[in-house]
């Protein structure tokens, strides 16, 4: 007699993304199991315009303040008070910009902001991923919008964490999040990822990605990792919930 109405779930995971970007609430919902709630808070960011409008290539200055206090602080105290159970930032270049010890200070300074709740981030989560899947060298693939000096503080990051970056560099597709296909996108990181790569990575949580990574992992026959997908991971994780019911996106939910 009655319809799902989107009341009756296990857990619900808090999102904070960029405020004119579609891409985490779109491919975080198309993974997430129906009983899994997600509950999005908006937080300014410098580099999009309206409708979602963004240059070629995002400059840093944007990119390290979306990080910074006052707005995504805010966003986060706000986002906790409603009954979710972890929050996840949905955000990959500032983590590039400010380097790991700054994303951790930053992920400290959000919880305690969110009374306490995990909050987690795509790069952090995806260092704890590659460990736990044995991949310790790396192929990293950004998006088109990331020019040469953020694809290079992105390679630093995880040869920080320990990892070797056998190949780094932005997607050659069109600089244009409404252009993104999945076609086009496996056909571009099966021609770029070398053999030696034990996974690859792809950074960028407005890059469509996630509906080829049963696709490209069938084709290179490794893992392969996105920002939403690890996010999403690392949120069911956080908020003690099982990640085994995401089933097509990737090896890394079939991992106990």
């Amino acid at each position: 007699m009655w319809r799902p109405d989107g009341w009756d779930v296990r857990v619900r995971l808090g999102v904070l993304t960029p405020h004119a970007d579609v891409g985490p609430e779109s491919e975080l919902r198309a993974m997430a199991p129906a009983d899994v709630g997600l509950h999005t808070a908006r937080v300014p960011f410098g580099a999009m315009g309206r409708g979602g409008a963004m240059d070629p290539t995002i400059p840093l200055a944007p990119v390290r303040a979306f990080a910074e206090p006052p707005y995504v602080d805010e966003a986060a105290e706000r986002l906790a008070d409603a009954p979710v159970a972890a929050i996840g930032f949905a955000f990959t270049s500032s983590a590039y910009a400010i380097g790991a010890r700054g994303e951790a200070r930053m992920l400290a300074r959000l919880s305690a902001r969110a009374h306490g709740l995990p909050v987690v981030a795509p790069c952090a989560a995806t260092v704890e991923a590659l460990r736990i899947l044995d991949a310790g060298r790396i192929c990293l693939v950004d998006p088109p919008w990331f020019d040469a000096a953020l694809d290079d503080l992105g390679r630093a990051y995880y040869e920080d964490a320990g990892f070797e970056v056998v190949r780094a560099a932005p997607c050659g597709l069109p600089s244009d999040q409404s252009r993104i296909r999945p076609d086009a996108l496996l056909d571009w990181v099966v021609s770029f990822a070398p053999d030696e790569a034990a996974a690859v990575v792809i950074g960028g949580n407005g890059f469509r990605a996630v509906g080829a990574i049963e696709a490209l992992e069938a084709v290179l026959g490794r893992p392969v990792l996105t920002a939403n997908q690890v996010l999403l991971w690392a949120a069911l994780r956080a908020a003690g919930a099982a990640t085994g019911g995401v089933t097509g996106y990737g090896r890394l939910f079939g991992n106990p």
